[in-house]
């Protein structure tokens, strides 16, 4: 398998199309794991709920956008596996695959408030 060096300070930031190139976000977020002495990509965070992920910072980004007067953090964001992601021109990022394959990023606070698969719901009779 052929290796191949990016330099990630150019990527970040830089607008994602899908594959019939419409843009999904930027990439906000790089994850990588180290594998016999060298860092390899495992994933890229695109979109806006990416940057709250890369903060950590749900809460307080949650409670700063609630005082700006957004309900919902629109255009969410995305979780990219590297090889969905075509960097053969590293300035114009294209998604191999559709923006259904993708994997969003959720809401940790949101995660919390729903009720747990094994809960009953409760219905009128």
């Amino acid at each position: 398998m052929a290796t191949r060096e990016i330099h990630l300070e150019k990527l970040l930031g830089r607008k994602v199309v899908d594959s019939q190139g419409k843009p999904i976000g930027r990439i906000e977020e790089v994850r990588a794991e180290q594998q016999n002495g060298e860092w390899v990509i495992q994933e890229y965070l695109i979109g806006p709920a990416a940057i709250l992920e890369r903060l950590s910072a749900w809460t307080i980004g949650l409670g700063v956008l609630r005082l700006l007067g957004a309900r919902k953090i629109h255009g969410g964001g995305y979780r990219v596996v590297w090889n969905e992601l075509d960097l053969s021109d590293p300035k114009s990022p294209r998604l191999r695959c559709t923006l259904e394959n993708l994997k969003e990023i959720s809401n940790p606070l949101e995660r919390a408030h729903q009720p747990h698969s094994s809960e009953s719901k409760s219905t009128n009779s």
